[in-house]
């Protein structure tokens, strides 16, 4: 039997997947990350891997890492890299629970990127059942923190990836079955406005708004977007009292470039709005970047590779260049080839209507079981 005629069951995934998607594991809930991890680690030793918990730092729930048994363990392989945390506060599954309608299911973070590594476990444990190896050895690895940047792990994920050949990021994909072979270069900051407060009735005059002084950088930031990099504001935290003249506002940009040199000068320009201004002090921090990927020989190598596997299940794989970070960044950076986004599809990514389209449930994991048979070997 090939990998791609493994028997998945789209009732199967559903169920198995479902729990995954009740526990909820927003990113700044360290406790609620760990236990969707301890979720994924079932489910993993249930397929046969071995399973290794690794502590968080930083204040971020840990990670798992999986590793399945082969005759070649230990050797340079295949790394499935993904991230259990999501945007979407604990909470959210009271307006958007796990559902079914028609060829949509719903639920908190099902499509980034729950559904795509559940797929990979699902592949996985298919090729145990029927008795396959894999050419090469296989390693699963699930981190906490990749919705804020991968602070805490990216050190985990660079090493783990250098020890293997090929990288696949279970990402969600495109509608039209788009692989992501290169990611553009991304930039966070933090930013903070310091005035004086006063009480906004009877002494107004008195304070220095940092809200307003906030304000009109917001406009000069946004302003500064262009077609080769760009800059969004996305958090404001400021003021407790209405009553009160804020003496301290803060937020925290995005930014985002094709090219790393356009990315390097839209960092110049961010540092550049530190000073003083109408007895307003602003400061600026740059906090985690990831680096441009552009594909190289390798990775549109092993793109060919997977163009192919589809081909046989019966779609057809494209693939580009895409805005939005992903530990793919990180990897294909370091030139290991990675193929990313061969997850589900799906659609309303990041917010309250995210979901995916049932029927690439099968194809997907169809598709991941036949890429790991292949890679190494003639599967």
């Amino acid at each position: 039997m090939s990998a791609i005629q493994l028997p998945f069951n789209t009732d199967e995934i559903l169920a198995g997947l479902k729990p995954w998607v009740e526990c909820e594991s927003p990113t700044f809930d360290a406790s609620a990350v760990n236990r969707m991890m301890d979720l994924a680690a079932y489910d993993l030793a249930a397929a046969g891997a071995v399973i290794e918990r690794i502590p968080g730092r930083m204040g971020f729930g840990g990670s798992v890492r999986a590793r399945f048994p082969h005759t070649d363990m230990g050797k340079p392989g295949v790394l499935i890299s993904g991230h259990l945390d999501t945007v979407h506060p604990v909470g959210t599954l009271a307006q958007n629970p796990w559902r079914v309608e028609g060829n949509h299911c719903y639920g908190p973070g099902i499509q980034d990127m729950k559904a795509g590594c559940y797929m990979a476990v699902e592949a996985m444990r298919h090729i145990a059942m029927a008795g396959l190896q894999t050419p090469l050895p296989v390693t699963i690895l699930f981190t906490p923190d990749e919705e804020v940047g991968t602070p805490s792990t990216r050190d985990l994920i660079e090493m783990e990836a250098r020890k293997n050949r090929y990288v696949l990021v279970p990402e969600p994909t495109d509608p039209k079955c788009g692989a992501v072979t290169g990611r553009y270069a991304i930039a966070r900051f933090k930013l903070r406005t310091s005035g004086r407060a006063s009480h906004a009735g009877w002494a107004l005059k008195d304070g220095r708004p940092a809200i307003h002084g906030m304000a009109r950088k917001i406009i000069e930031i946004e302003a500064m977007s262009s077609e080769d990099c760009t800059f969004s504001v996305g958090v404001i935290h400021a003021g407790q009292w209405v009553n009160c003249v804020a003496d301290s506002c803060e937020i925290e940009v995005l930014s985002m470039a094709k090219r790393q040199h356009d990315l390097d000068a839209g960092v110049q320009k961010m540092l550049a709005l530190a000073g003083e201004a109408n007895d307003i002090q602003t400061e600026v921090w740059r906090t985690y970047t990831r680096p441009v990927w552009e594909a190289d020989e390798g990775t549109l190598a092993l793109f060919e590779i997977g163009k192919s596997v589809a081909a046989d299940i019966g779609f057809v794989l494209t693939h580009g260049s895409a805005g939005g970070g992903s530990d793919g960044n990180f990897t294909g950076a370091l030139g290991i080839p990675t193929l990313d986004s061969i997850g589900a599809r799906g659609a309303g990514l990041h917010t309250p209507n995210e979901h995916i389209f049932i029927d690439s449930l099968t194809e997907r994991s169809r598709f991941m079981a036949g890429l790991l048979m292949r890679l190494g070997g003639q599967g």
